[in-house]
């Protein structure tokens, strides 16, 4: 009886279950609903099917979420990832392309595989604008005591604009293949973003989880005011978290541009604030901030991926796909309420006490 209730209470108290949990039942659902959801085969020298696809898609979201996951820890929202993506991605292609924003040239009259500026250059700019972004949103938040939900809706509404003016209000389309390899190229049969994910979130443990950075971040979310009175400047540290969550927009952006080969500063990066947003949430980060886990967020993005995947194999009309989403998302996070946790910890204490 009582290493049963152990157990379950390590379960219930460890953040990896239960986004884990979500991404096996939805898996289990492809198990029997979706033929073929499993196969995976090489073609053009690299790996194939359904879950490669989760895994690429998901890899912007899964950058969006390690930034998100910070400034939630700190009982803050950044609502302009979104946004910011845009802006990324308008730079970096402007850079490469600037003819496409000036004015509107056929496709013919361009010189494929030809950059206006070094792709390196495209990079850096555009991931300083993303980064300057973010530093704008911790300056708002920390220094100017807005509250986060309002600060970062400014540029959740201005970025659109901001990138419309990059990009000329046009669709900047690029014609340089090494700048595809970002979002389509592959590195041992997998696709090339996952690595850019890995070693995201190996910096981003590193930061958070071998230095003091980490601690600092749940200690300004749970309790800002004790925070300062232990000698911890709040203000900076929320100025850190927005500027981070800027910097992994802006390498989302460059991957979302790269796999699209192109920039439309109205679609770039729609929605995806919210879809970051559910992601840290289902992965058990409170809204209020605190305790926080990178690798649950990763996974929390993975089950938002792989529902949008799920009802794409399954035929689902795009004008219910949100709909659906939305159900499943709801489901998951009641399935990590504390309610249900307690509902569960007592059917286990049941079972446990009849054996």
């Amino acid at each position: 009886m009582r290493p049963i209730n152990i157990s379950w209470q390590r379960l219930r108290d460890s953040q990896l279950f239960w986004p884990l949990l979500a991404l096996a039942l939805i898996m289990f659902f492809n198990l029997f609903f979706t033929p073929g959801f499993y196969n995976v085969e090489i073609k053009d020298g690299h790996l194939s099917g359904f879950l490669i696809d989760i895994l690429n898609r998901g890899s912007i979201l899964m950058l969006l979420a390690l930034g998100m996951t910070m400034v939630i820890a700190t009982g803050g929202v950044d609502l302009s990832v979104g946004a910011v993506v845009a802006i990324s991605a308008a730079t970096a292609t402007v850079l490469i392309n600037p003819a496409l924003a000036k004015q509107l040239i056929s496709s013919e009259e361009l010189i494929k595989d030809v950059t206006y500026t070094p792709l390196w250059l495209c990079i850096l700019t555009a991931l300083l604008a993303a980064t300057l972004c973010g530093l704008w949103n911790g300056f708002l938040v920390s220094r100017g005591k807005i509250e986060p939900m309002v600060a970062t809706l400014v540029l959740m509404v201005a970025g659109r604009g901001i990138a419309q003016l990059i990009s000329n209000g046009q669709i900047i389309t690029v014609y340089y293949s090494p700048y595809y390899f970002i979002g389509n190229g592959y590195v041992l049969g997998l696709p090339f973003p996952l690595f850019i994910v890995a070693l995201i979130y190996s910096l981003t443990w590193l930061l958070a989880r071998r230095t003091a950075f980490g601690m600092f971040v749940e200690s300004v979310g749970i309790n800002a005011r004790s925070s300062f009175l232990s000698g911890i400047s709040a203000k900076n540290i929320k100025l850190i978290v927005y500027t981070i969550s800027g910097f992994c927009a802006g390498i989302a952006g460059i991957i979302y541009s790269s796999n699209v080969k192109s920039a439309d500063a109205n679609n770039a990066g729609l929605n995806l604030e919210l879809d970051a947003i559910l992601a840290v949430v289902i992965g058990g980060t409170l809204m209020t901030g605190g305790r926080f886990s990178l690798l649950a967020s990763l996974i929390g993005a993975l089950v938002i991926q792989s529902t949008t995947t799920t009802m794409y194999a399954q035929g689902v009309p795009a004008m219910a796909a949100s709909t659906i989403k939305a159900l499943v998302v709801l489901l998951v996070i009641l399935l990590y309420s504390d309610q249900t946790k307690l509902v569960l910890g007592r059917l286990f204490a049941r079972e446990g006490a009849g054996t």
